[in-house]
């Protein structure tokens, strides 16, 4: 038998890390995955906010099925390959792109986190991806273009009623140097986001007795929110109310393909067409031109059970295969690992929002550097294990839906 001894400090030392469970000062960095940096988010941030981001329209069937979606995916390794180094980079418009995903466009990102879309397009380029400011964005054109020079900056586009402002917003892109248009054609008219109606929420938040009780529980997000610059949209003039009432009042409903025409006759940069949900729109785009299109049913916050990207995005990749339009997807992805299938499946490039909100929610800046972090080393092993060190080995035969077994 072993002789016992009386531990000594020398020994315990390096075993023991007692740390008090109240310290929230590293939960963001200690996060591992964007799971996690959501439940921080959550309980940090007042309902309607958070809801804003978390939620879908309608029933949330749409977004339930597209995430859901990446949960299906299956995946068919090889082995006996040496993976000690991979590249994780993509071609997207013939420049590298650092990884496979892109920061997507999200409105009023400093209701979220005071930090805002700066701290974003920030990190993108910390992380050499691209970033698209929002037309709901609460940061400028130029604002943005200053306080992120070096990021590969893309504007996402409503067509407005108002043809003046739209074309002063792609007159002010340009100017600003940002590389792409991504002209969103999915949102005809406002969603019916049913979380957002219950919770009152209102673009920019009011001060009712409702939300004075809230400041109580989230004392810290309201003393940022009213110590910092107003909220507003630096590119929307007219405000108040609700998302959709804001949408039915200023979109335009009467966009067709002239409109498309219009933007590349006039636009200088990369041209995206974002909120394609069936093949022949895909083809159509393709032929007109377009250098990408985004497989995107607004995460789901516009029309309820509409199609899966996932789902569809093999059948788009036939449709417009010897064509030279790239081919994004957009909705449900929030790992590495989906990202990874995503590219498996077709796609050039996977974009990613809700996942960097979650991000900035739980810590501002820091938060979405943590999500890059852990989307970058998800990736990284996902390929490892896959028996790839390039996205471009991934095969057709090696990311699959699971088949039902049937006896």
């Amino acid at each position: 038998m072993g002789k016992r001894q009386f531990p000594r400090w020398s020994d315990l030392k390096p075993i023991i890390g007692f740390k008090s469970p109240f310290s929230r000062s590293d939960e963001v960095s200690r996060a591992v995955t964007i799971s996690q940096l959501r439940s921080i988010a959550k309980a940090k941030t007042p309902r309607a906010v958070f809801d804003y981001t978390d939620g879908a329209a309608g029933e949330e069937l749409s977004y339930a099925r597209a995430y859901e979606a990446y949960r299906q995916l299956e995946f068919h390794p090889r082995v006996l390959r040496d993976v000690s180094k991979v590249d994780t980079s993509i071609k997207v418009f013939g420049t590298e792109s650092a990884l496979p995903f892109i920061f997507s466009p999200t409105g009023f990102t400093r209701m979220m986190h005071y930090h805002g879309e700066a701290a974003v397009a920030k990190v993108a380029a910390e992380f050499g991806i691209p970033y698209t400011l929002s037309t709901l964005g609460t940061t400028s054109i130029e604002d943005l273009a200053a306080a992120a020079p070096n990021t590969r900056r893309w504007f996402q586009l409503y067509l407005w009623r108002d043809k003046t402002t739209r074309y002063e917003l792609v007159e002010r892109a340009a100017s600003a140097g940002y590389e792409a248009i991504m002209l969103t054609v999915d949102t005809v008219v406002g969603g019916m986001r049913v979380r957002d109606v219950n919770n009152g929420l209102t673009i920019p938040p009011q001060l009712t007795f409702k939300t004075m009780a809230d400041m109580a529980r989230y004392p810290k997000w309201w003393g940022n929110l009213l110590t910092s610059a107003p909220l507003e949209f630096a590119s929307l003039k007219s405000t108040g109310g609700t998302v959709a009432e804001l949408m039915n009042s200023v979109f335009d409903p009467s966009i067709t393909m002239k409109d498309v025409d219009w933007l590349k006759q006039n636009w200088p940069g990369k041209l995206i067409v974002k909120g394609v949900q069936h093949v022949d729109d895909a083809k159509m785009l393709a032929d007109a031109g377009v250098d990408a299109v985004v497989l995107s049913n607004h995460g789901g916050r516009q029309l309820d059970r509409s199609v899966v990207p996932l789902e569809l995005l093999p059948f788009v990749k036939a449709a417009i295969s010897g064509t030279n339009t790239q081919l994004f997807i957009d909705g449900g992805a929030l790992s590495g690992s989906d990202v990874v299938g995503g590219i498996g499946l077709g796609a050039d490039a996977v974009l990613i929002g809700r996942a960097y909100l979650y991000g900035i929610m739980a810590g501002g800046e820091a938060g979405v550097r943590r999500v890059a972090q852990i989307l970058q080393g998800e990736v990284e092993q996902t390929m490892r294990l896959m028996g790839v060190t390039s996205l471009t080995e991934l095969t057709p035969d090696m990311v699959r839906f699971r088949q039902q077994v049937t006896k």
